[in-house]
């Protein structure tokens, strides 16, 4: 019987709006690109029959790629998205694998514990067909993204679980809306409001699948291309995760983003790739 396969794929796009080239932008002295290989070299040498791989539609990190020696492959310019570049490259390598990891390359912070955490849950869960994390927001977590929602209402994305751990529905409202908060408060440790991080894994004929599924009624208004899969009833295993103490951030989309992510290295440190 064949070993089941892991695929962790970068996907890399030179062109950006408000951030070109930002793959090779250097963050506290290291291209942003490598450091995301740097998480997915680490992950790929704690499993058996697993790798990983940059997925650009440039030469220029192409080339720098093979300078530093990290696997990387050209996928199609016509890639909408970092989903159809991640399939792109998953159809490219020899053999086909068996789960596959879309680690996007402008997420140098991502913390590799999250990745490892999906990746366990996969080995256990012969349901889930797509997997992705979220942290259970505490109380005064959840103020703070009220807050946020004021500024930017359309930044960050809540999910609803059911009692298997499934995902029932994304949101960019915060769900679910709490009645008696106060009640609640005194009730539970942590607040009933999970927020979604965006880092996926699929198995591979999920993966293939989505592109064969229309678009759900929900995916456009929200934004959300995770819709796609809940309102196909394609099951969406959540993987609880917590940030370890270390202040989260998503992808570098900006030099105000870059910034961000140096103060952090500052705060909290390189990530140790040694255990």
């Amino acid at each position: 019987m064949k070993q089941e396969s892991i695929l962790i794929v970068i996907p890399a796009r030179y062109s950006s709006t408000r951030l070109p080239g930002k793959p090779l932008i250097k963050i506290a002295g290291t291209e942003m690109i490598k450091r995301v290989a740097n998480i997915a070299a680490f992950i790929s040498g704690k499993y058996d029959n697993c790798k990983y791989v940059v997925a650009t539609d440039d030469a220029r990190i192409l080339e720098f790629c093979q300078q530093q020696q990290i696997p990387a492959l050209m996928t199609s310019p016509d890639c909408q998205s970092g989903t159809e570049r991640c399939f792109d490259a998953a159809q490219q390598v020899e053999d086909k694998p068996s789960f596959v990891l879309n680690l996007q390359g402008d997420n140098p912070l991502c913390p590799p514990w999250f990745l490892e955490s999906i990746i366990e849950a996969w080995k256990v869960d012969k349901t889930g067909q797509v997997f992705t994390p979220f942290v259970q927001l505490t109380w005064e977590e959840l103020d703070r993204f009220y807050e946020a929602k004021k500024i930017t209402p359309f930044s960050g994305t809540t999910v609803q679980v059911d009692k298997n751990g499934y995902a029932v529905t994304f949101s960019k409202l915060p769900l679910p809306a709490i009645r008696k908060k106060e009640k609640l408060m005194q009730q539970l440790p942590l607040s009933p409001v999970r927020r979604h991080i965006g880092l996926y894994a699929y198995t591979f004929d999920a993966l293939a699948n989505y592109f064969q599924l229309s678009p759900g009624q929900y995916e456009e208004p929200e934004g959300l291309e995770q819709m796609r899969f809940i309102e196909h009833r394609v099951p969406v295993k959540m993987v609880q995760v917590d940030y370890r103490g270390m202040k989260g951030m998503s992808g570098v989309d900006s030099i105000e983003d870059v910034g961000r992510a140096e103060a952090i290295i500052a705060e909290f440190g390189e990530f140790k790739f040694d255990s």
